[in-house]
Order: C-alpha cells, then structure tokens, then sequence
C-alpha cells in the first residue's frame, strides 16, 4: 500500500503540470461560478417582474420563487458535470497512463518491486484526490452561491443533499477517468487513447437516450428531461437501454438529491447503475497485464 501511495503523491504532482487537464478543471469550476450568478440573475429579473405586475394588477399569481428550494439554482450544474466534468476526466484518465508510456518511465517503475495492481491503483488514487479537491472547491463556490441567492446560510439538510450530490458526481467522473484509464493503456496510438473514450461517452450521453425515447437531442441538455417515450418498440428499447445510460442515471439521481420535482426514475437504480460503472471500470483495469501496460506505442 505503500508503494501505492507513493505512485499516486507522484501523480498528483504530474497533474499539476499538466495544461490540459488544469485548463478544464478551471473551466468547470468557472461554469459552476458562472450557474451561481445566473440562477441569481433569474431570480432577481423574474421577481422584479412578478412585482410590478401585481402592483399594477395584471397578475394574482404567486412568485415562482416563492416556493423554489435552495438547491434548485445548482441545478445547471449536473449538465456542466455531464458535459465539460466528463471530458475533463476522460482527458485526465488518458493523460495518467498514457504519459509514462510515451516516455517509456513505465519500464523503470515496473522494474522495481511494485505490482501492476499497486501502480494502477496508485494512479487513481492520485486522480481521485484531484478530482475531489475539484468537486470541493465547486461544492463551496455552489453552497456561497446559493446562500448568497436566497440571503441565509444553506440548512443543514440542504447542505447533506448537496454534499451528496457532489459525492455521487466524484462516482461518475470517476467512471469517465477509468474509461480513460483503460484507453491509455490498451490503444497503440494517442490519438485513438482520448478517441475511443469520447466517442463512447457521446454514445452513452445522447444515442443511446435517444434511440430509446425518440428525443429531441436539446432535451438531452437538460438536467432532468422528463422525457415521454412513446411506447411500442421504445418503450422496450428504453427498458433496456436505459441503465446502460450512466449520464442519464447520474442525472436522475441528481435531481433526486437537489430536490429536483422534476426528477424521474428510481434513485436507488440510478445510484447503483453509476456505482456498477465505476466498479466495472476498476476492475478492468486492475485486471491489465504487465506485457500490456509496457506495450509499445505506434508514431
């Protein structure tokens, strides 16, 4: 264990000298600044006009706000994790095995006595811890925003809800990571390492969703569609192609946890299909051979 920890405090410090990686995360954690200040200007511009219509009687309809829970203005933020946190994650997961293969260090590490289980689980330690600290710091930027928005600190049972949310977020990008992981150490080439796993990842965001609902691909972009499937032939595609939909479960249970009323599908399914993702992926690439890991890489 050891030697794990070791690999992953060296990974950690790679990643902090990559641009790519570093260059997405700041985006993401923008994004999420960026929802704050949007679901703030919302709420501001539609409760001024909620007030001068019914000063003026035009309206006796209550404010929309009025109700509105707390985490309904973080609610952005599960499309910014499916979008820009996803990518992020597979470039990182890419990134991590495929840097000691191109520079040919993986032959020395592995010469000395540390197994390939030890290596590449040192290595997703490391990327988990840097993927937490991420989704800590959007977690604080989130719980400002909102208090900042409805003027009171978050409650305690809304700050759990969000706490879980980005803990179930850390599952999921973590599924992107070993996807990418995986990648990097079985392709001959680069350019098909980040290829194969973002190609699977827009399958799994939008083809699959769509071949089982018959949905407008814009509906896909929301946080939680409350999409109808038309039935006959769909609805049976649905049915089995809906848990193979890690985004669409991860969004389901998001909106569970942010007090979503829009949230569909069974929370305990939607947790347990992106927990499975993650487990299958650990469990491949654990699995990798040491001839495998050393193989060469194709100019």
């Amino acid at each position: 264990m050891k030697r794990a920890l070791a690999i992953s405090r060296h990974e950690l410090v790679s990643l902090r000298r990559e641009k790519l990686p570093q260059v997405l995360l700041m985006v993401f954690i923008l994004m999420v600044s960026v929802s704050g200040l949007i679901g703030w200007l919302t709420n501001t511009t539609v409760s001024s006009v909620w007030t001068e219509a019914t000063q003026t009687g035009l309206t006796q309809a209550p404010n929309p706000f009025e109700n509105v829970s707390p985490l309904y203005y973080s609610r952005n933020t599960v499309i910014y994790l499916v979008l820009i946190g996803a990518l992020m994650a597979i470039v990182v997961g890419v990134t991590s095995t495929m840097r000691d293969r191109k520079a040919r260090t993986i032959d020395l590490v592995l010469s000395r006595p540390i197994s390939v289980v030890e290596y590449l689980l040192g290595k997703t330690i490391g990327v988990a811890i840097f993927l937490a600290a991420a989704l800590v710091a959007t977690g604080l930027i989130s719980w400002v925003s909102i208090s900042f928005i409805v003027g009171k600190p978050l409650g305690f049972q809304d700050t759990a809800r969000l706490m879980g949310f980005f803990g179930i977020a850390l599952i999921f990008l973590m599924a992107f990571v070993l996807l990418g992981m995986i990648s990097g150490v079985y392709a001959s080439r680069e350019t098909t390492a980040l290829l194969i796993p973002i190609s699977l990842w827009s399958i799994t965001a939008f083809v699959l969703p769509q071949i089982g609902t018959s949905a407008n691909p814009v509906s896909l972009l929301n946080p939680v569609p409350k999409v109808s499937v038309p039935g006959g032939a769909f609805d049976a595609l649905n049915t089995i192609l809906g848990p193979l939909s890690v985004t669409e479960q991860f969004k389901g249970a998001s909106g569970w946890l942010l007090s979503n009323p829009e949230a569909t599908g069974d929370f305990t399914t939607s947790i347990f299909v992106v927990v499975i993702a993650a487990s299958l992926g650990m469990l491949t690439l654990l699995l990798t051979r040491r001839d495998r890991i050393r193989g060469a890489l194709n100019d």
